[in-house]
């Protein structure tokens, strides 16, 4: 499987090439491009309300347990997370949605309030990409089984293709948190 990072990486190189030849400052081409990255950040939406629509319609209320590693910049540990399949893939899902008011809001500012034309259309691809490569896009809407890389809980992969980093889920490090008290609650 070709990793996100090196896509992502490869797609910026094409788009920076293809930004020198198109004129930045005539309005024509950035009427284009404001509509290219508004398509792109709506269809992105749109992909991830079709997953969360999945994930509510399926329902999963089976218990997933596992211990979400240290923050490597907070001073909190590791910590035992107790939910549910559902709950879990409605986080993952939410937390991708918010990440696309983010990514919208500050190209609106590079744009609209700074002038730059160029991050915008850098910008235009990733939102779709980024949807259709998320792990809950691919298992609801795609109907790829949540196994091998789409086991929940998900490993976060290294950008240089290093070891995946992710929380544990063997039963000694769960039974290991449960007994030092490190969370377990079950969250509704």
């Amino acid at each position: 499987m070709i990793n996100p990072q090196i896509t992502n990486l490869v797609i910026m190189l094409v788009m920076m090439q293809l930004s020198r030849r198109i004129d930045m400052e005539d309005e024509t081409n950035i009427l284009y491009i404001r509509v290219a990255y508004v398509a792109s950040v709506a269809l992105g939406w749109i992909v991830f309300q079709l997953a969360r629509r999945a994930i509510v319609a399926k329902n999963d209320l089976t218990t997933l347990k596992y211990v979400k590693p240290a923050s490597p910049l907070g001073g909190e540990g590791e910590k035992l997370e107790v939910t549910t399949v559902r709950d879990y893939d409605l986080q993952e899902i939410d937390s991708s949605i918010k990440s696309i008011y983010t990514g919208l809001a500050m190209m609106g500012f590079m744009h609209l309030y700074m002038k730059y034309t160029n991050p915008l259309f850098m910008q235009m691809i990733s939102p779709i990409k980024t949807a259709l490569e998320h792990n809950e896009v691919k298992i609801h809407l795609f109907g790829a089984l949540p196994v091998g890389p789409l086991k929940r809980p998900f490993a976060t992969q290294s950008m240089f293709g290093g070891a995946s980093q992710g929380p544990k889920t063997d039963k000694k490090s769960i039974e290991a948190a449960e007994r030092a008290g490190q969370g377990g609650v079950k969250r509704e």
